[in-house]
């Protein structure tokens, strides 16, 4: 078999079929890992590491300890991040040659259902009984402001800076803008945030967006939703961007700006059309094991229409890699999706949201448990946020759970697990929980549901 791609899908596709003793050619025009190692989730999470040992350090005094000033050393922050993505590389590079991967640099593009034409680096055709495409996503921009890679960044350019911009304009509050922006204002830079859509971290429930929006206000964070960006222009070394909100037209200056404003499937020029595989606005349609419209072609990750994250790809991956051996894999359950952002605080979720839920027609209760009532949290000095539970009204069934707060996306696991197992509010809640821990916000919000949570 033959992967086109090399990130967190493809690669953990290549280590499976090795280990089921499949000849296997992993293809690839950089180096393993793609951009969620080089690029996006190792290396951001890094430098968010920075800013949260940045924050503590500057809260010593609360925990009775005295600490000179504690400043940034944006280099030396720099190179561990470095450091962490070499050591990752090192070990995904190592798995590889465990599992006797042919690994093959280069630009893959099929010209047949089983052909795949390299260019560059080892240049050749590799021919294969079975292909997955997992060629992965790009950066997305807007033409009212274009990325010009200095002033206007994109954000594999913002992580790469040699110092901390005086201001900063982060255009989109998903995931990846919402990050950026904590990570920057924490680092010391004025923030300015602008989402079209009218909350926060969209894609999460309401009182998730709501919660967060009073956290990234009291931190000094400038905050607009609603926002239409109407233009940005650079100007010597800086921007004036203009953006619309709530009937007011805004005009702002700052040092840069950074465009957050999702990405795109990367299925251009690969060659979809060559073997006759059509592609929707460049996402490729596939069923529950992977497999493609065309025979013996499947894909996987960002190219489908399925959540753009790491983990999802990785097990869309081994369900295609187990369907091409002739096993009987377990579909991916998209039910059970857990969804994690790293800003401060952290967010994590899983399942529908209270709107969604009620929108599907579902009678639901609601258990909400705040983390000012956690003891641990408060040995943490870390009060801010809340577990939020939603179970369906007739039979228990836990539907979501969403979290802002602490190691949000640690503590998101059991609810991951309780989602997958069909599991009730009430049977997650008689799980006894260790104390004093952050997870017995979770047990008390499963109590919640019933009017039984303890501590409020």
């Amino acid at each position: 078999m033959a992967i086109l791609g090399a990130g967190p899908g493809g690669y953990v596709a290549a280590i499976r079929a090795g280990q089921l003793g499949l000849s296997t050619a992993l293809i690839e025009k950089a180096k393993p890992g793609g951009t969620c190692l080089h690029w996006g989730c190792i290396p951001t999470k890094a430098l968010l590491e920075t800013a949260e040992v940045l924050m503590v350090c500057r809260r010593a005094g609360e925990f009775g300890i005295k600490v000179a000033e504690a400043t940034l050393d944006l280099k030396a922050a720099q190179d561990r991040k470095e450091r962490v993505v070499r050591k990752n590389l090192m070990g995904t590079e190592s798995l590889l040659k465990k599992n006797r991967v042919t690994t093959i640099v280069g630009t893959g593009t099929l010209t047949a259902p089983g052909t795949i034409r390299v260019a560059g680096g080892s240049p050749g055709e590799v021919e294969a009984g079975a292909v997955i495409i997992a060629t992965g996503s790009t950066v997305g921009s807007l033409p009212m402001a274009p990325v010009d890679h200095t002033v206007v960044l994109s954000s594999d350019d913002i992580l790469g800076l040699d110092r901390v911009p005086e201001s900063l304009l982060v255009i989109g509050a998903g995931a990846v803008g919402v990050e950026f922006a904590s990570l920057y204002r924490t680092f010391g830079s004025k923030v300015t945030l602008i989402e079209r859509e009218p909350r926060l971290v969209p894609l999460e429930d309401a009182e998730v967006s709501e919660a967060l929006l009073r956290s990234f206000t009291r931190q000094g964070m400038e905050v607009f939703v609603g926002a239409t960006l109407s233009s940005v222009r650079v100007e010597g070394n800086g921007a004036w961007s203009e953006f619309q909100v709530g009937g007011e037209s805004k005009r702002i200056r700052t040092e840069r700006v950074l465009m957050a404003a999702g990405r795109l499937p990367a299925t251009t020029g690969i060659g979809l059309e060559a073997i006759g595989l059509k592609a929707e606005r460049g996402y490729v349609a596939v069923d529950a094991l992977q497999r493609t419209s065309v025979p013996n072609v499947y894909a996987i990750g960002d190219v489908t229409k399925s959540p753009a994250l790491a983990h999802v790809a990785s097990h869309e991956g081994i369900t295609a890699v187990e369907a091409i051996a002739g096993k009987n894999p377990h579909p991916v359950n998209y039910d059970a999706i857990p969804s994690c952002t790293y800003c401060h605080p952290q967010i994590a979720s899983v399942g529908l949201t209270e709107a969604q839920a009620r929108a599907s027609g579902r009678q639901t209760r609601v258990g909400k448990f705040p983390f000012t009532a956690n003891s641990r949290a408060s040995i943490l000095g870390e009060g801010d946020g809340f577990v939020k539970a939603v179970a369906d009204a007739a039979t228990g069934e836990i539907l979501g759970v969403h979290i802002i707060g602490v190691l949000a996306t640690e503590q998101i696991a059991e609810s991951v697990v309780a989602r997958h197992f069909e599991a009730t509010a009430e049977e997650l809640a008689h799980v006894v929980h260790a104390h004093p821990t952050l997870a017995e916000a979770t047990m008390e919000a499963m109590f919640g549901t019933e009017g039984r949570a303890i501590h409020i």
